[in-house]
C-alpha cells in the first residue's frame, strides 16, 4: 500500500485525507495545532470563557454541495447541525433582500420588485444589470474590479447590497476585489438551481460540523493522526530509489501539503538540495509566497433581552443582519447566535477586509463594535464585549487577475487550500474542493483509482 503524508488538518487537509481514505488508503496526517479544523475551528473552552465560541463566524450557502455532501458521508445530521432559509439579506430595519422558494431566476426577480425601501429606479437597475450578466455567463474583463463591474447600478444596490456582498464573499473591499470571480460567486449561490442561494448557518460549534466528524472517521480507519506536530517533508537524497520523500525519518511516496499558504511556501522552499531547488518548485514558492492577505476581525458581544421579552428570544430579526459599514462602524454583519442554538443573548459581529482595524487595534475594534450595535440595536441592553478574534491572513486578497498557485507541485507533491488555482474565492467550499481535487491528482500519480470527479478547475 502506498505512504502517503497529509500536512495540516484544515478543511482542505481533512477532504483530502478522507478521499484518500475511501480509495484504500491509510495516509498519515500531521497537524501543528492541538486541535484540526485550520481556520475554520471553534476555541478550547476554558473556566474564563465557558462558551464554546468558534474563531469566526462561517457561512455555507446551498450551492456548497460537496462540503454538505461531506458531512453527509461523515454522519453529520445536517437538519440539526445547519438552521437552512431562503436567502435573506436585511438590515435591523428589515429592508433588504428576500428571496423566496421556487426557480432561481423567477425568486430573484420577485425579490428585487418586492424591496420596497428601494426607489424603483434602484430595483429595475439591479434587475436589468443581473440579467446582463446573466446573458454574458457571468464573464466579464479579468481586470475588472466589483466597483467597475457595479458603475451603472444606482447607488442604493451599490451600499446597500453589492458592496457588503462583496466583501462577505471576496474579503476584499468591492473597490479592489475581482469582478470575475463576484460573478462566479452570484452565479453559484442566485442562479444555478433551486435551493441554492439558501441560507446555511451552524447550529453547532463549528468543529463538531466538520473537524471532530473527520477526525473521528479516520481514526475508526486506522489513519495515524498526529497533533501539535510540526511536519517538514524533503525529498530523499536518492530520488528513484524506495519513496521519494520523507516527513522527519518517515519514507512517504507522495506528500499532500494541506497547511496554510505561507507555511506551504516555506515547506516547498526548505526542501532544496544543496544543488538548489528545481525549477517548478522555486516557482510554485514564489508564486505562493507572493499571495497578499485580508484579515478578518469576529467580535462576540453580549446581551441583556429588552424589558418585556423572555431572555430566551431572538435579539435580532433575523439570525443575521446586515450593518452599514462607515469610519466608526467596522462591522458588516451581525449573527445572532441564540435562534442558531448557542447562547440567547450573544452576538458576533463580522469585520470582514479589517486591515485598518487590525492596524487601529483590537479593542479598538471592539469598542467600536459594541457602539455599532448600541445603534443599530438601541432595544438591547447591557451589552458588553465578550471576545475579540482577529484572524490576520483570514484569506488571500481576491483581485482582478491573481494568479494562483496551481494545486500540483511535483510528481507526487500536491497542495490543498483555499489558496490554490480554483473558480472560487477562499471559502469553505472552496477548502474541501481543493482537498478533494489533490487527493485525486495525487492517486492519479501513484496510479490508484479514485473513484470521484469533483469539478475544480483553474479559474
Amino acid at each position: 500500500m502506498a505512504r502517503v503524508a497529509v500536512i495540516g488538518a484544515g478543511w482542505a487537509g481533512l477532504s483530502a485525507a478522507v478521499a484518500l481514505c475511501d480509495a484504500g488508503l491509510k495516509p498519515t496526517v500531521f497537524e501543528m495545532s492541538p486541535h484540526p479544523g485550520g481556520r475554520a475551528r471553534s476555541l478550547a473552552v476554558d473556566a474564563a470563557q465557558p462558551l464554546r465560541l468558534d474563531n469566526g463566524q462561517h457561512i455555507l450557502i446551498g450551492a456548497y454541495t460537496e462540503s454538505l455532501a461531506l458531512m453527509r458521508r461523515l454522519g453529520v445530521d445536517l437538519d440539526q447541525a445547519l438552521w437552512r432559509s431562503p436567502l435573506t439579506l436585511i438590515d435591523a430595519n428589515q429592508h433588504g433582500l428576500r428571496l423566496t422558494k421556487g426557480p432561481p431566476l423567477l425568486a430573484f426577480s420577485r425579490a428585487v420588485l418586492a424591496a420596497s425601501h428601494w426607489p424603483w429606479a434602484a430595483r429595475l437597475s439591479l434587475l436589468r444589470h443581473s440579467l446582463a450578466w446573466l446573458a454574458q455567463g457571468f464573464q466579464c474583463n479579468a481586470s475588472l474590479t466589483v466597483a467597475r463591474l457595479c458603475r451603472g447600478l444606482h447607488p442604493r444596490v451599490r451600499e446597500d447590497l453589492l458592496n457588503p456582498l462583496c466583501v462577505a464573499a471576496l474579503n476584499t473591499p468591492a473597490r479592489e476585489a475581482s469582478a470575475q470571480v463576484f460573478l462566479r460567486v452570484l452565479k453559484d449561490a442566485l442562479f444555478s438551481g433551486p435551493g441554492s442561494a439558501d441560507l446555511l448557518l451552524p447550529q453547532c460549534p463549528l468543529a463538531e460540523l466538520l473537524p471532530e466528524p473527520a477526525w473521528a472517521h479516520l481514526r475508526s480507519r486506522g489513519v495515524s493522526l498526529h497533533l501539535g506536530q510540526r511536519a517538514q517533508f524533503h525529498q530523499e537524497a536518492t530520488p528513484g530509489q524506495g519513496s521519494p520523500w520523507r516527513v522527519g525519518n518517515e519514507p512517504f511516496d507522495a506528500v499532500l501539503l494541506a497547511c496554510p499558504a505561507a507555511e506551504a511556501a516555506r515547506q516547498v522552499q526548505a526542501c532544496a538540495t544543496p544543488c538548489a531547488l528545481p525549477e517548478a518548485l522555486e516557482g510554485w514558492a514564489e508564486q505562493t509566497r507572493g499571495l497578499r492577505y485580508e484579515p478578518i476581525i469576529t467580535v462576540y458581544l453580549k446581551a441583556d433581552a429588552p424589558a418585556g421579552v423572555h431572555a430566551d428570544a431572538a435579539a435580532l430579526p433575523f439570525p443575521m443582519v446586515a450593518l452599514r459599514e462607515g469610519p466608526d462602524a467596522p462591522a458588516q454583519f451581525a449573527f445572532d447566535l441564540g435562534p442558531l442554538r448557542h447562547a440567547p443573548g450573544v452576538l458576533a459581529l463580522v469585520v470582514s477586509g479589517a486591515a485598518e482595524w487590525v492596524s487601529a487595534g483590537l479593542d479598538v475594534c471592539a469598542e467600536a463594535c459594541l457602539n455599532q450595535a448600541q445603534r443599530a440595536f438601541p432595544a438591547l441592553t447591557n451589552i458588553h464585549v465578550l471576545r475579540s478574534l482577529a484572524e490576520k491572513r483570514a484569506t488571500f486578497a481576491c483581485t482582478p487577475g491573481l494568479r494562483r498557485p496551481p494545486a500540483r507541485i511535483d510528481t507526487g507533491l500536491w497542495a490543498a487550500g483555499d489558496y490554490v488555482a480554483g473558480p472560487y474565492p477562499a471559502t469553505l467550499e472552496g477548502a474541501v474542493r481543493a482537498g478533494q481535487f489533490a487527493a485525486r491528482g495525487l492517486l492519479a500519480d501513484l496510479h490508484i483509482a479514485s473513484g470521484s470527479d469533483v469539478p475544480f478547475k483553474a479559474s
